[in-house]
């Protein structure tokens, strides 16, 4: 992989357009046009972005919720919806109504609920794990939010290619090539690439984004060289690092991701055995108080 490759992330012209089109990946929700435009006032309106998140009633009870939610650590608990965006932000407020609209941008997607469970307790022990490691450089808002977004191509290509769930199944069990790599074997793109594009279509970050694309290759997290921010290696790894807990924990959602990039993980998080060991019991705790 050259450091081009890695620096050159298209922007959402009319070629990324007719890819998202091409790959079936879900329009952005209109609130988010609406929130950014907002952001972008001199003086933002948050009695205006108030009424427009109070439209939809289960937009406005998850971000009560994530404004509440443990792993943030607010001092203070939300009992409305001014109170979860004075606590927030508009800044945070936007991702987090991107993250609560990605589950109803895949209707009829109850087929899909193991995979939604998994991604939004890895997001909340990601949250939790970034507020643990207090690392100035990145938010447990962020790591929180990519969480949430690391795995959705997958939804994409399961909603598009029925039978991609054997690849997935041959890519979880694979301990040598990349699981982009499998994927890459049967199809003209991977869910790292197909959350990219969806992740850059809805205004994330771009270092989530960029977290998104590469976060199943080692000697991207590894080698300065490769060009991905420092800010998107913790991402990558405090996430991976969350869903090893979760596997410890549960059993569930076995990969062999972290034989592969456990060592990297535990090197940038500073983490030795002894410390691991503690984060499943503080882990076990977290996960009681995930619905």
């Amino acid at each position: 992989m050259t450091n081009d490759s890695m620096n050159l992330l298209p922007s959402v012209d009319g070629v990324l357009e007719l890819t998202i089109k091409a790959n079936d990946i879900p329009p952005r929700p209109l609130i988010i046009d609406r929130i950014r435009a907002a952001m972008r006032k001199d003086s933002p309106n948050f009695n205006y972005v108030g009424q427009l998140i109070k439209s939809d009633v289960g937009l406005a009870a998850g971000l009560i919720k994530t404004a509440n939610s443990p792993y943030f650590g607010y001092h203070k608990q939300a009992r409305s919806v001014q109170d979860a965006l004075m606590m927030l932000g508009l800044d945070v407020t936007s991702r987090a109504v991107a993250a609560i609209s990605l589950r109803k941008a895949f209707p009829n997607s109850a087929h899909y609920e193991r995979f939604w469970d998994a991604s939004a307790r890895i997001a909340a022990l990601s949250g939790w794990l970034a507020k643990r490691v207090q690392n100035p450089k990145f938010r447990p808002e962020d790591a929180y939010t990519f969480g949430l977004f690391r795995d959705c191509g997958i939804v994409i290509l399961l909603r598009r290619f029925p039978a991609y769930t054997q690849t997935l199944a041959r890519a979880n069990n694979d301990s040598e090539r990349l699981f982009t790599a499998v994927e890459q074997q049967d199809y003209p793109s991977d869910h790292a690439m197909l959350g990219c594009l969806l992740a850059q279509n809805w205004w994330l970050p771009e270092e989530i984004c960029q977290a998104i694309r590469h976060h199943h290759d080692p000697s991207a997290i590894d080698l300065f060289e490769s060009g991905l921010p420092l800010t998107s290696r913790y991402l990558v790894v405090i996430s991976q690092t969350a869903e090893h807990i979760l596997q410890q924990l549960t059993g569930a959602s076995q990969t062999q991701e972290w034989p592969k990039l456990g060592s990297s993980c535990m090197r940038l998080l500073s983490l030795d055995q002894a410390m691991l060991a503690v984060l499943y019991k503080d882990g076990e705790e977290l996960l009681k108080t995930i619905d």
